[in-house]
């Protein structure tokens, strides 16, 4: 069971450094998260143009670790702001940002976004959210769901980044927020975090269209998700976003099968059903096992070479995707036991709770 602790603050991360694009300069939204850098005294590179550059280092350690400590505001060009649909979490995926500052050895952004691993915010945002509303309806996995279509069509902030991690610097996710507060229609923003600083959050007009997830895996397992917030806070923080009427979910991912995770699971679940015990709650749950690529596991291998996240390939299968790609997930009766241990523990511990998907 989670150990009471003082009601803390967690901060959200601080870059190294913040570059921004010429174009970028251009847009209030990029001014203002300049503005916001330089009064948290990170040091501003104010680029020339538009095109991104980091110092070459001959070590890929060293590489690593400026990219990660980089933030980039830049102008989301017109193929980012043509919505694509996310199965099996939402409609459409609505990008505020892209890159993420925490080191987690599983991460799925590894392989499927190019280049050095900086985080790369959007000082167009008013442009991207301008363009919601062409959506409106059109979706196939909450707008014409009879299960889900009481959520409206759904746009999900955080496919590749994790926009909490970075609101003390942009601000994006309050402004997101905000703007489906007033938009006065079936819709819903979501989005799914490793971190606590929900302060800023609280006190906006959200009018219930926005769900905030948090990401939870065991204590076992949290040297695998490094820079994050203690998960004992992102559930502190969840309860503080329900008290203040946004509906919540628990997205736990990536599920590992390592030796012990049925105890493990079964005290992160009772955890999650102690801290959300609250009346009327709002609550959806999401299940996804871990899984890898040849493309991910390279890049991941490179850049946590001590970890010992088990990609050995022991009790996997290859499934092939609708891309044509491939990738390695456990085996049927792996996940026939997972599956059948998390209904059952979820099914007694929160019983009021939606479970979304399983995958």
């Amino acid at each position: 069971m989670l150990n009471p602790i003082r009601d803390r603050p967690a901060a959200g991360w601080t870059p190294r450094r913040v570059l921004i694009t010429r174009a970028a300069r251009g847009f209030a939204h990029g001014r203002a998260i300049l503005a916001r850098a330089a009064a948290m005294g990170v040091e501003i590179v104010e680029l020339a143009g538009d095109r991104l550059a980091l110092p070459a280092f001959d070590d890929p350690r060293r590489a690593y670790v400026e990219a990660k400590g980089t933030l980039a505001v830049v102008v989301a060009p017109p193929s980012k702001r043509r919505l694509q649909p996310i199965a099996p979490s939402a409609d459409w995926r609505i990008d505020l940002a892209e890159g993420c500052p925490a080191h987690c050895s599983y991460c799925y952004l590894a392989g499927s976004l190019k280049g050095p691993p900086i985080t790369r915010a959007y000082a167009n945002l008013d442009e991207i959210l301008d363009a919601a509303p062409g959506y409106l309806g059109q979706g196939t996995i909450t707008s014409r769901s009879a299960a889900r279509a009481h959520e409206g069509t759904t746009f999900e902030a955080s496919c590749y980044t994790d926009p909490l991690a970075l609101e003390p610097v942009t601000g994006s996710l309050s402004a997101a927020i905000a703007w489906f507060g007033q938009w006065d229609v079936d819709a819903q923003l979501r989005f799914t975090t490793k971190f606590a600083n929900v302060a800023p959050l609280l006190g906006i007009d959200h009018a219930g269209r926005s769900r905030m997830r948090a990401s939870i895996n065991p204590r076992a397992f949290a040297r695998f998700e490094g820079g994050t917030a203690p998960v004992a806070d992102r559930l502190r923080a969840l309860r503080r976003m329900a008290e203040a009427g946004y509906p919540i979910g628990l997205t736990i991912a990536p599920i590992i099968a390592a030796p012990g995770w049925e105890e493990a699971y079964g005290a992160l679940i009772d955890d999650a059903a102690a801290m959300l015990d609250l009346p009327g709650l709002d609550l959806t749950i999401e299940l996804i096992t871990h899984r890898y690529n040849p493309g991910s596991k390279a890049v991941l291998d490179s850049w946590y070479p001590g970890s010992q996240l088990d990609m050995s390939g022991a009790n996997r299968v290859t499934k092939r995707t609708k891309f044509g790609t491939e990738k390695q997930v456990y085996d049927a009766d792996t996940m026939r036991a997972l599956r059948t241990f998390f209904e059952r523990r979820i099914g007694e511990a929160m019983p009021a709770a939606r479970v979304l998907y399983w995958t």
